[in-house]
């Protein structure tokens, strides 16, 4: 009898011993649910962006001009401006380039030649009308005298167009020569034309007029200038 109570004690205590030390195996419904929602959160204010500051907004051309140390555009350069001795304010000498010692001259009663004296009136003054064109004025040496102008002829006998003087007539033109610089020349070198025809040299007829097409022109003319223009244009 005692030996029965002793053994259903001990069964008891083991009992207890076991549900001890494997604890819970699992909560109730409502326990798992306050432990996995936790409290509620309330949601702050949204804060909207702002736009960006203006003093961080640079545009590239400032920002880089900054970084190089420049400003943000350069002036544009400046044109040059025309050649003194075709504003029709300074007088001219005229010499054929490749020419020994010898300028050209527009002879009395006669025609532009080249002459290596005084003869002729050897002062000219490239006077502008506009669109690269101008009456050239021949004086006399010093400039003294009233201007007698270039003019092409046309001999109607076959021969080459040339230049003589004629009064000065800004209206007629074969008086209206144009000035350009000569392709490839130097300081104050051009060429001289008359409606396509252009002034060169002629080892059989002298100073000439010729239509050349697309070609080249022959000769070029270097432009001397020795002074102010005469008073009396």
């Amino acid at each position: 009898m005692l030996v029965s109570r002793w053994l259903a004690g001990v069964g008891l205590v083991l009992t207890g011993v076991a549900v001890t030390a494997c604890g819970p195996t699992s909560l109730s419904d409502g326990d798992a649910t306050k432990i996995e929602a936790g409290p509620a959160v309330e949601p702050g204010p949204v804060i909207a962006a702002g736009p960006e500051p203006v003093s961080a907004v640079v545009p590239p051309a400032k920002a880089q001009a900054r970084a190089s140390g420049g400003s943000a555009a350069a002036a544009p350069p400046s044109k040059p401006s025309a050649d003194p001795v075709l504003s029709g304010k300074r007088r001219i000498t005229i010499v054929r380039v490749g020419a020994f010692e010898s300028g050209l001259a527009l002879l009395d009663g006669g025609r532009l030649a080249e002459v290596d004296d005084n003869q002729g009136r050897q002062v000219f003054v490239p006077t502008p009308l506009g669109s690269g064109e101008f009456l050239i004025k021949a004086y006399y040496g010093g400039g003294t005298g009233t201007p007698i102008c270039w003019q092409v002829r046309n001999p109607n006998n076959g021969q080459p167009l040339f230049v003589r003087g004629a009064a000065c007539r800004a209206d007629d033109p074969a008086q209206r020569f144009v000035i350009a610089a000569a392709p490839a020349g130097g300081p104050r070198e051009y060429v001289i034309s008359n409606r396509w025809a252009y002034l060169r040299d002629s080892a059989r007829s002298g100073l000439i007029l010729e239509e050349l097409g697309d070609a080249a022109p022959f000769s070029s003319f270097r432009f001397n200038d020795t002074g102010p223009a005469p008073r009396q244009q």
